[in-house]
């Protein structure tokens, strides 16, 4: 493949030359168009006879794949397949996802993905991406080299130390950043030609994926410290020399190395966390929509957040962000804010709190009239018992930890309780919807990190909204692709999380869902990329457009996936 191939795939123009012929165009997936070739293309093309006689529309290919797909028995061989068709022919296997939104999402993503990662060495087809390994740290700039097209736009990285609610997957947290700019591409038309998945591989500390022999990673304990972080250096000034225009997403990182890398690079290249900014943004987002259904402030709110990790680190200072918008000083918007981790209450007078644990740390004196269930530590029974949270939020991976005693409580205390279980995959979560909306006799207000389905209850039929990252990271990507911003910052993840609030059912329908229905992720990418592109151009962050200018790249930059006229060089 020729770079001049690569190139020339995101050219809007219906006839594309390239310089592949014969089997070797069969096997590259960004253009094979299998049985679909025209009979010009065949003769041209050095096809003829190499493919059945009859050639095929793009809907009968889809029909047929369909039929297929829907014979498959078990998630996880349905991931495979559709992996498959990934890595044979991408125009299809976008296509037939945009048709089929809803069904192949949780396939392709959270939560079937999370079983995908931990099976990686197991069902291994074919590579995709980049497996930048520690012992190979010397050749950055051979191994990014190998990247077929440079005209790189989006980047997902993930070490695969903390997989969703599931740990360390080491090399198999591959699946992430593939199944990520997946969604890039579904969502916001981020033409996969110019996204690329990359794990870094500084070892492993899951003894049973040490202990598999067909593991397919580093057998090496995870490299630490110094040696770590010169390595995670290395990559990125490699990165900056080779895709100089690239958006860079952290993904998947231990909570202690996603903050530090963040404060570390945002300021230095186009980057940020999704973990930790996608997360709140998408999280803020359904909490204005459900201040819309209560008709009140955010700010006259009391939260509990359960887990202390990335995504909650992210979900507080986007919650706070969006209260001194609404006038609250900065420092009392943190005192409405408890944190609740694995060791109980986060309070000052603990030792070797991170940094972000210390910006909310309520005092221990707060705690003195309070009654505790134990003497040796404030846990989240206590904490809720004692705060009466009008929202409690889970991203804990405990699953279990709302607890019918526990929600009963909260729910005595608050007519409309807001309970968010966010940790995924689904055998994560901390509650199931149809406990909370039964232990609440349905007063609640539920979102949940993975997709779950309508809860009956009574005469009502309660839609579940998923409280995904989907609805924002593919967005905030376009945005910055289509329009050159140049830097991502938090206030970009707050314009994006009240755009996407406003596009709530909840907006409509105090009964309907705080979250838009899957099949509208195009429709909502769109409005978040407007709104971080407009708040880049308030803070001068990106080349001077009229808003006409910026809806005209937003539009231009999003593909849908179509087989163009090829001819050869």
């Amino acid at each position: 493949m020729q770079a001049q191939d690569t190139e020339v795939l995101t050219n809007p123009a219906e006839t594309l030359t390239v310089s592949l012929r014969g089997v070797a165009l069969l096997e590259y997936p960004l253009l094979n168009k299998g049985s679909a070739f025209t009979v010009d293309e065949r003769v041209d093309l050095g096809l003829l006879g190499l493919l059945p006689p009859h050639v095929a529309t793009l809907d009968e290919q889809l029909a047929r794949t369909y039929e297929k797909f829907v014979t498959i028995e078990t998630a996880l061989d349905r991931y495979i397949f559709l992996a498959g068709l990934q890595d044979r022919n991408e125009t299809l296997f976008y296509r037939l996802l945009s048709e089929h939104v809803a069904e192949m999402m949780p396939i392709i993503y959270t939560p079937v993905v999370g079983t995908a990662c931990e099976q990686f060495s197991h069902i291994y087809r074919r590579p995709r991406g980049l497996y930048v390994a520690h012992p190979d740290r010397a050749d950055l700039d051979v191994i990014l080299s190998h990247v077929p097209n440079t005209d790189v736009r989006a980047i997902v990285v993930t070490d695969g130390e903390r997989i969703l609610g599931l740990g360390d997957q080491g090399i198999g947290g591959i699946g992430i950043p593939i199944g990520k700019l997946a969604l890039y591409t579904l969502c916001a038309g981020i033409h996969p030609a110019t996204t690329l998945p990359i794990i870094l591989d500084v070892g492993t500390n899951n003894r049973k994926l040490l202990d598999d022999p067909l593991y397919l990673g580093w057998r090496h304990e995870r490299v630490r410290g110094a040696e770590y972080d010169a390595f995670v250096e290395a990559f990125v000034r490699a990165v900056q020399r080779h895709f100089p225009n690239a958006l860079l997403q952290w993904e998947d990182f231990a909570k202690d190395n996603a903050s530090r890398l963040l404060e570390r690079y945002r300021d230095q290249l186009c980057t940020f966390n999704d973990d930790i900014q996608g997360t709140g943004a998408v999280t803020l987002a359904g909490l204005l929509a459900a201040m819309h259904v209560k008709g009140e402030r955010l700010s006259n709110q009391r939260f509990v957040l359960h887990g202390a990790g990335s995504a909650a680190h992210g979900i507080c200072d986007q919650l706070v962000a969006a209260m001194v918008s609404e006038g609250t000083a900065e420092a009392i918007a943190r005192t409405m804010i408890w944190l609740v981790d694995s060791e109980g209450l986060v309070y000052n007078e603990r030792t070797n709190l991170e940094a972000f644990k210390r910006r909310y740390a309520h005092t221990y004196s707060e705690t003195e009239t309070w009654q505790l269930d134990t003497a040796t530590a404030i846990k989240l029974a206590d904490v809720v018992r004692n705060v009466h949270p009008t929202i409690l939020i889970g991203t804990s991976a405990q699953p279990g930890d709302f607890d019918e005693a526990l929600v009963r409580d909260m729910a005595a205390h608050v007519q409309r309780p807001i309970i968010f279980p966010l940790s995924n995959p689904t055998s994560k979560s901390e509650a199931t919807p149809e406990q909370l909306i039964a232990w609440t006799e349905g007063r609640a207000i539920v979102a949940t990190g993975s997709p779950f389905a309508n809860v009956a209850y009574g005469q009502r039929s309660i839609h579940i909204g998923q409280c995904n990252n989907v609805f924002i990271f593919p967005g905030v990507g376009l945005g910055v692709i289509a329009t050159g911003i140049q830097r991502v910052t938090n206030e970009m993840f707050v314009a994006a999380a009240l755009a996407l609030s406003e596009l709530a059912p909840a907006q409509h329908d105090i009964n309907a869902s705080l979250y838009p229905s899957a099949e509208d992720v195009r429709i909502v990418a769109r409005r978040v990329a407007l709104a971080v592109a407009r708040e880049a151009q308030r803070v001068g962050l990106a080349p001077r457009l009229t808003p006409d200018e910026i809806e005209a790249r937003i539009d231009a930059t999003m593909w849908t996936p179509h087989y163009p006229h090829l001819r050869p060089v």
